[in-house]
């Protein structure tokens, strides 16, 4: 089958591809409308856990970045200099470096607003 072939048979049959569109398009409706809040909530959790991870992953990945290029002191950084570095909420870097004191991978410094990165 050559190209003007192929064009004119897909031209043809361009409703068939139209129905298959709005196919999908009623059942993405369908499956958000009847979603309940409970399932909603449940999935902003999870997405808001698994955001939290991957920002204390980051924090991790720093540390061991500066622990590499400064061996032998100890590293402490302020929250608004770690959210900088990152590029994250201020508020989201909070809640990831608080999970990460529960887990003993960071320690609050003597300075208000600083943390040291074990």
């Amino acid at each position: 089958m050559d190209s003007t072939n192929v064009i004119s048979w897909l031209i043809s049959r361009w409703r068939i591809g139209a129905l298959i569109a709005s196919g999908l398009a009623v059942a993405c409706i369908y499956k958000v409308s009847t979603e309940t809040e409970e399932q909603r909530a449940q999935k902003a959790k999870q997405k808001r856990e698994n955001e939290l991870s991957r920002v204390a992953k980051q924090i991790s990945n720093y540390a061991l970045d500066l622990h590499k290029r400064y061996p032998t002191g100890e590293i402490v950084i302020s929250d608004d200099d770690l959210c900088k570095q990152l590029r994250k909420p201020h508020e989201l870097v909070a809640s990831a470096l608080a999970m990460l004191l529960e887990q003993k991978q960071v320690q609050r410094a003597p300075l208000a607003g600083y943390w040291k990165l074990n």
